[in-house]
């Protein structure tokens, strides 16, 4: 497996439009609770300022999973963006580091199955939790440190998050091999919950919202009559 490059490489190098024939769109708006100047993406932007945007106060994800990022050119804290509509800033980041939203690009979900190693040392090595098809909310709870210095993403998209309960400053693990905790951007080795991010070619109750079950079928709008009433018979006399 390849070393893992980094967002640039992986846009020029056509990764980043996800899964193929996927369909993407986000809509971007300058304040809070979806108003002021509206745009819509369906492709990466490394500037979300050259688009008539003068900063991002609320998002709309009709269709993803994306990740932001906090700085242009794809760089900067990451924002993992699913499905569903974000009023202000801290709906999609709970880290409460940075409210700056300045590039988005598609995020790559290309497999049903999700497998992923995590290593207590840079270069894969020291203790080693092999993660398989399920969501962690905490690595000490799986009796593993917090400690996490280089990841291996076997299978399927991930999200990593600083603090236990999905808190925390997030990153971002497509396939591929991180030797290092500065190949996905982090101060430091800290790692301390996990989950997985599904797509809904397989997951249909994954990042994105269960479409509502058939309508129950609408009356006869032309119903047969009833049936006449049986006439009463007279008593006797």
């Amino acid at each position: 497996m390849s070393e893992q490059q980094s967002a640039p490489e992986q846009l020029d190098a056509g990764k980043s439009q996800g899964r193929a024939g996927a369909m993407y769109k986000v809509l971007l708006f300058e304040f809070e609770n979806f108003q002021g100047c509206k745009v819509m993406f369906s492709v990466q932007c490394k500037d979300v300022t050259e688009k008539e945007l003068v900063k991002v106060g609320s998002v709309i994800v009709e269709s993803g999973p994306w990740v932001g990022y906090d700085r242009r050119g794809f760089k900067g804290e990451q924002f993992i963006l699913e499905k569903g509509e974000y009023p202000r800033w801290d709906t999609w980041t709970n880290s409460q580091k940075s409210s700056s939203f300045m590039s988005l690009r598609p995020l790559k979900v290309d497999s049903a199955e999700h497998k992923l190693h995590l290593y207590e040392n840079p270069g894969f090595t020291g203790r080693k939790m092999e993660i398989v098809d399920d969501d962690v909310p905490s690595l000490w709870g799986h009796g593993f440190q917090d400690r996490v210095a280089s990841v291996k993403a076997l299978n399927g998209t991930w999200v990593g998050y600083m603090y236990p309960g999905y808190r925390g400053q997030q990153f971002i693990f497509e396939q591929g091999e991180f030797k290092h905790w500065n190949n996905w951007e982090a101060p430091a080795p800290q790692i301390q919950s996990v989950r997985r991010v599904r797509d809904m070619q397989w997951h249909k109750r994954g990042c994105f919202t269960v479409l509502d079950p058939d309508p129950a079928p609408s009356p006869n709008p032309n119903p047969a009559p009833a049936p006449p009433a049986p006439l009463a018979t007279a008593g006797a006399s």
